[in-house]
Formats: structure tokens, C-alpha cells, sequence
């Protein structure tokens, strides 16, 4: 196997992926698919499963997808591969859980699903591991209504605009089917479907919540989405996971570690050019973002009136600075959509839990984010959380001590290099 799939990558350390040029056409797709991080559990042998994830039914476990005939997936067909990927269907008939990006995966063409097929029963080295079974109860435990749920939340081919020129197509392809882009950074309805599947739809990507973070806006507003980043910025930032604007936190750091950061450059241009071309679906009518030197002003001045004023000066202004500018490949404060966002609970998360080292030497290190919850307050935090969101020119509404207090109960901080879940 390549380094892709190298010890340090098992236990999700920093570990350079291969490069698209020197792998086989299912590995890449795998890559674009990010079927590792779900499937693999850190330190744990690729694709064993085991990694818990939390869903409005429960705690579900991933699933073993290595070639072992008892555990894993090799008694599978290629059609019954295909089903589970497009449709949502095990080879026993048995339904799965929507956390499997089947909506997205039905936009797979044949031409990928047949690589990935050929990869995991050819390429992947057979584990031996006996499946979580899920801690679902009542009518969650039922796998039948899923199929009722299809009907809502499934997904369907995806086709070319014939509007658009091949590279767009292919980045339309590449975020609605293997990138599950959506999978995130939709909005759920009332029965956790994804509300839009593709840019026809004006909720697609517009931003959703999911497992203790608040995933961000990917379309065209200004301020918490896109709008002010170029086609070259979008490139910049799934390559490496920093640009002007800011860096990956979260589970968008694997996303880049092990997914985007491996994809060639040519695909990242193509998904670049595909998201930039989406349309502002929330702050049709904002402004945009402007700097303003008041906070800087009072910080330098050590004016700490303003609740959370004190603690910023004292935690946070070394790293992100007096100014919010951030500084020497830190991320700035001052305009970063993520501070921007309407929803907090990205930062809650950040702040409380901190962030591991984590990224690879070829495509930049991540920057290392302390954990506060040991030694501030609930209020603290989202007093100090709050000032940011409110300083600098930035407009958003504050954090509240109850938000952090829920998630402090809800999460554990970070360690060994892999970004926090929720218990």
C-alpha cells in the first residue's frame, strides 16, 4: 500500500497523503470519498471501522469495509457494492444509516464505483474485526423506515449542465457526489434530510449542524460564505487548509488531510470554480466586511470594559493579535467567517476543546489551538467568544454561558492529534 496508508496515517498523525499521479484510479476516488477517516478508528488498521458518530437516532458505529469475508465487505458483489453506495441497501437488505453519504454517493458515475470496488476487494488488506452494533432504541433501531426516509432524503444521478464548461462539471461532480460536500454543509429538514442536493436548490451548502460544529456557509455571501474569496483562495485553502481568511479546524481537517490536500490540482481548481459560481443565499443584502480599529484601539490601551475584553488580552492576543489580524500563518479574527457565522457553536467547540496538531509536512502544518475549558468559565468563554464576534468590524450575535455549558457536557478536549467528537 502507498504512504497513504502508512502507520502514521492509522493513527491519524501527520502523515503526507500519495499523490494522485502515483496511485491507482480506486485509491484516488477513495481519496475524493474520504473513506478513511470515517472508517478507521485512530491507531486502528485502515478501514476496520469502529469510529463512533452521534445522529439525532443515536450513536452509530462505522462499519468494517476491508475485503474480509466474515466482518467486512468481501462477499460483496459489484451490484451489491453499488446499492450500498448509491442506495443505502447492505447485502442483506438491511437499510443504512443516512451518516453514510448515500444521498451524495448516488451521484457516483459507474466509471468511479467500479474503481472503488476493485480497490477495496483488490488494494485493501483484509481485517478481521467484528462490527459496533449501534445504540439506536425504539422506532431508531428499526432499519425498515428508512427506506420511507429515501422517498425525503435520497439522492439522484447527477448530470451535467450543458450551461457550463467541462472543468465547472467536473467540480459540480466532484462536490455533490464523492466530496459529499453536502453531507455537512446543507441544512437538515424536520426528518434530517439534506435540504438541497445541488445548486438548484438555494439552501445547498448554505451552511448546517452537525456533531458539535457549525458547518459554514460555501456559497456566495459575503461575509459568512464565499463572496469575498477568489477562485484562487478556495484552491488555496483545500489544498493546504489556511488562506488569508482563515485555517481548517474541526472535522474539516481531516477533510484536507486526508482528502482534499491529495486531490490534484486540477480537481481542486475544477470544485474552486464550481463553488465560486454559487449564488448568496443568506445575507442577499449585506454589506461587506470592513475593518474597523476601534477594539485594537482600546486593547492597546488596555481599555478592558467590554466583557471578555481582559480575557482576550491575556489568552488570545499573542496568537491572533491586539489587532485580530492574526500574524505568521495564524488566523485572523477580524472578518473570518467563522466568527461570523450566525451560529456559534463552531467556536464554543474550538475554544472549550482546543485543536491537536494535525495536517502533513507536504501541504503545511495546522496551527495548534490550546483547550480552555480547564481554566475558564462558561461565562468566560463566551464573553471572550462574544467580544470576537463583536470586534474588529464584526457583526455577529454573542455566545451564551449556557451554549458552552452544554457543550462542555457534550464533548472531551482534543487529543492525539485527532480533532474532538462529541462523547
Amino acid at each position: 500500500m502507498k504512504i497513504l496508508f502508512s502507520a502514521a496515517l492509522l493513527a491519524l498523525a501527520a502523515a503526507a497523503p500519495a499523490s494522485a499521479q502515483e496511485i491507482s484510479k480506486g485509491e484516488y476516488a477513495a481519496l475524493a470519498a474520504d473513506c478513511i477517516v470515517c472508517h478507521t478508528m485512530p491507531g486502528g488498521r485502515p478501514f476496520a471501522g469502529g469510529l463512533k458518530m452521534n445522529t439525532p437516532a443515536g450513536a452509530i458505529f462505522a462499519t468494517n469495509i476491508t475485503p474480509d469475508p466474515a466482518t467486512g465487505i468481501g462477499g460483496y458483489s459489484y451490484a451489491e457494492f453499488a446499492r450500498a453506495l448509491r442506495g443505502g441497501v447492505r447485502k442483506d437488505g438491511a437499510r443504512l444509516y443516512p451518516a453514510m453519504p448515500y444521498p451524495s454517493y448516488a451521484r457516483l458515475s459507474e466509471a468511479d464505483l467500479r474503481a472503488l470496488y476493485d480497490f477495496f476487494m483488490k488494494e485493501v488488506k483484509p481485517v478481521r474485526q467484528t462490527n459496533t452494533p449501534s445504540e439506536t432504541t425504539g422506532l431508531y433501531s428499526m432499519r425498515w423506515p428508512l427506506g420511507l426516509w429515501n422517498w425525503i432524503g435520497g439522492g439522484a444521478d447527477f448530470r451535467a449542465d450543458k450551461d457550463f464548461d467541462a472543468e465547472w462539471n467536473r467540480g459540480a461532480y466532484l462536490v455533490q457526489g464523492p466530496a459529499h460536500c453536502g453531507a455537512c454543509h446543507t441544512p437538515r429538514g424536520w426528518a434530517f434530510q439534506e435540504k438541497g442536493f445541488d445548486e438548484k436548490s438555494g439552501a445547498f451548502l448554505s451552511g448546517g449542524a452537525l456533531d458539535g460544529w457549525s458547518s459554514p456557509n460555501l456559497r456566495g455571501d459575503l461575509n459568512t460564505g464565499l463572496g469575498r474569496w477568489s477562485e484562487e483562495e478556495i484552491f488555496e485553502y483545500l489544498k493546504t487548509g489556511r488562506n488569508r481568511f482563515g485555517a481548517a479546524f474541526g472535522t474539516m481537517r481531516e477533510v484536507v488531510t486526508y482528502s482534499t490536500s491529495a486531490l490534484s490540482d486540477a480537481d481542486l481548481k475544477a470544485m474552486a470554480k464550481y463553488l465560486k459560481s454559487l449564488p448568496p443565499s443568506i445575507d442577499r443584502a449585506a454589506s461587506v466586511w470592513v475593518y474597523n480599529n476601534e477594539t485594537a484601539a482600546a486593547l492597546a490601551a488596555r481599555d478592558f470594559k467590554k466583557p471578555g475584553a481582559a480575557t482576550y488580552a491575556r489568552q488570545c492576543a499573542s496568537c491572533h493579535g491586539g489587532d485580530g489580524k492574526g500574524g505568521g500563518g495564524l488566523p485572523p479574527l477580524a472578518g473570518n467567517p467563522a466568527i461570523l457565522d450566525p451560529d456559534p457553536t463552531s467556536l464554543i467547540n474550538l475554544v472549550l476543546n482546543g485543536a491537536s496538531p494535525g495536517g502533513d509536512e507536504g501541504g503545511g502544518e495546522f496551527d495548534w489551538m490550546p483547550q480552555f475549558r480547564t481554566f475558564l468559565s462558561d461565562k468566560e468563554i463566551a464573553d471572550v467568544i462574544s467580544f470576537a464576534r463583536a470586534g474588529w468590524g464584526n457583526r455577529a450575535p454573542p455566545a451564551d454561558a449556557a451554549q458552552v455549558r452544554a457543550m462542555r457536557g457534550a464533548t472531551a478536549a482534543a487529543e492525539g492529534g485527532r480533532i474532538l467528537h462529541m462523547r
